[in-house]
């Protein structure tokens, strides 16, 4: 009786009338239905993303010498992308940083002596052509769907507080959630070299790895960019370390960075040619970060002020006055004048200081405005909370 009955079947006008006799044409309709709809669902959603000013605390600039360092992102400043999806590509210059329209010949001579004439807009149109290129090259297939970029800062420019990698890493961000990309796609140990691929590569911005760690990474990191590390897997060691009960850190920065003092170095020439002296304060300020590394673990905060003095002193040595700029060794002189300890937090143009007595710090702080400089207590990011990322 089983043998003998009849079936019927029928295609329902659905998804399901892939059921049956269907051909490669109806299966590709019913793809690009299915994309359509997942597309339109996301119409409208804007996706925002921050990355934050960081100060190098110890070892830098030997980051880009094979040597190791400390660095933590700061809550103060940040740069912040915004990405929703649009009909066309668009790359919306800021009205400050990539301005095209001016009151006079005054104020366009006044705005390019201050701000210069590279602003974002070339970062985030370089952090695009290089995530294309990533994606290609790697068989990474991106749905085809178009943008609108903009970005915010409030990082005072030019003083060696990462503000282009800190739009190139927002930029990216933006990105990878925009094509639903994740770690997988691009590891995180491998997406600092990216950040500085974007900015040596396309836009040849002479820079080193640690600020795009700790940009990527957020919080307070050590990084080893050992040379065998480096050459066998592309990246080297990152680990996060403990913030709970960290000093007060304080930063003093040129209220004119146009004229801070910063010219350029031959430090690079000298170790790729062998230099003795060069060669020794890189593994030097290597050991100065292991120490300090041991430092922050036990909280001997004066040991870690030692150190942060003894950093500046040797790059002062190998760099020497000239290079790191008088307006630059105002502020350290200053510093020390007053009992705190202080460095450079990055290539020039503001410092970090250490200050173990309070009671100084109003003095201090007094100093450094008078003469111009622009000082703030430090707010380390922790990395562990974003309101702004939606």
């Amino acid at each position: 009786m089983e043998n003998k009955a009849k079936v019927y079947g029928m295609k329902l006008p659905t998804g399901f009338q892939l059921i049956g006799q269907v051909g490669l044409k109806d299966y590709q309709c019913w793809l690009e239905f299915f994309a359509s709809k997942k597309n339109a669902d996301k119409i409208g959603q804007t996706i925002t993303k921050r990355a934050y000013a960081r100060i190098g605390l110890i070892g830098n600039p030997s980051d880009g010498f094979h040597g190791k360092t400390i660095a933590m992102s700061i809550a103060n400043f940040w740069a912040e992308v915004n990405m929703a999806e649009s009909e066309n590509l668009i790359l919306v210059p800021h009205p400050l940083n990539d301005p095209t329209e001016f009151g006079s010949l005054v104020d366009l001579h006044g705005i390019s002596r201050k701000e210069g004439y590279l602003g974002g807009l070339r970062l985030l149109q370089a952090t695009c052509k290089k995530f294309y290129q990533y994606c290609s090259e790697r068989g990474i297939a991106l749905a085809r769907r178009n943008f609108t970029l903009k970005y915010d800062t409030n990082i005072p420019r030019q003083v060696g507080l990462a503000g282009s990698s800190a739009i190139v890493v927002a930029t990216l961000k933006c990105l990878m959630q925009f094509f639903n990309l994740t770690d997988k796609d691009m590891a995180k140990e491998i997406q600092p070299q990216f950040v500085l691929d974007v900015e040596m590569q396309e836009l040849f911005i002479t820079a080193g790895l640690q600020d795009r760690v700790v940009q990527v990474y957020e919080g307070m990191v050590y990084m080893d960019f050992e040379k065998r590390l480096i050459d066998s897997r592309g990246f080297g060691q990152y680990s996060n370390m403990d913030m709970q009960h960290l000093p007060s850190f304080w930063l003093a920065y040129v209220g004119d960075p146009s004229d801070s003092g910063k010219i350029h170095s031959n430090v690079r020439e000298r170790w790729t040619s062998g230099e003795t002296d060069v060669i020794a304060a890189m593994k030097k300020f290597a050991d100065l970060t292991d120490q300090a590394k041991s430092a922050f673990e036990l909280q001997d905060w004066t040991r870690l002020a030692d150190l942060m003095n003894q950093n500046f002193d040797l790059r002062r040595q190998i760099y020497g006055d000239k290079a790191l700029g008088m307006t630059n060794l105002r502020m350290v002189d200053i510093a020390r004048e007053h009992g705190s300890a202080v460095k450079f937090p990055g290539s020039g143009g503001a410092v970090i200081g250490l200050c173990l007595e309070p009671s100084k710090m109003t003095q201090l702080r007094q100093a450094l405005q008078v003469e111009g400089f622009v000082v703030c207590d430090l707010i380390p990011y922790t990395g562990c909370v974003d309101q702004c990322e939606k």
